[in-house]
């Protein structure tokens, strides 16, 4: 039995759960999203909450059950709250600038690194080394996340590179002498 799958997803008030052609659109003040639906998993929309049950007693079916829970919820959080991820640069001569659609850095390459960013995220630099990545759906908001971290991992000796916030990074001894 799934812990998570178990729990209803709340729809606080303002939020609209439609299930329609295989289809959950939930919508809110942020917008619209929308899930496909598994054929493993029955969902029910009714008073106030979506209700996740698997549809057979096949191992599949429950291995699928607490993901296709937190799928729907964070559907629903995305709609109401969003979600958003903090990338910290470290290291000299490391920047970074938004401008427009396009994230502009400067990781110690030859070159700027122009990444673009994707319609329904919105990135902010409120100082050189920060960016915030924000937006309504999660999996976009950690891939664009990791899609920049990608360019410069942060490196165990001088913890130069980008990493995500509150994030440690080990640092390793340099020699003795």
């Amino acid at each position: 039995m799934s812990r998570i799958g178990k729990q209803p997803v709340a729809i606080p008030s303002g939020v609209t759960a439609n299930i329609d052609n295989g289809t959950l659109s939930v919508k809110g003040p942020k917008g619209t999203l929308s899930l496909g639906l598994s054929d493993l998993i029955d969902y029910k929309v009714e008073e106030g909450e979506i209700l996740v049950k698997p549809a057979n007693d096949s191992k599949q079916a429950r291995s699928y059950w607490g993901m296709q829970r937190t799928l729907v919820s964070n559907l629903v959080e995305g709609v109401t709250e969003g979600f958003s991820k903090t990338l910290e640069i470290s290291g000299v001569g490391y920047r970074a600038q938004s401008q427009g659609k396009t994230l502009k850095l400067q990781l110690g390459y030859s070159h700027d690194v122009d990444i673009a960013i994707p319609e329904g995220l919105e990135v902010k630099t409120p100082d050189q080394t920060t960016v915030i990545i924000s937006g309504m759906d999660k999996q976009a908001v950690g891939q664009l996340a990791a899609e920049i971290r990608r360019w410069r991992k942060p490196e165990p000796y001088k913890g130069k590179g980008i990493k995500y916030q509150g994030e440690y990074v080990f640092r390793k001894e340099g020699k003795k002498k």
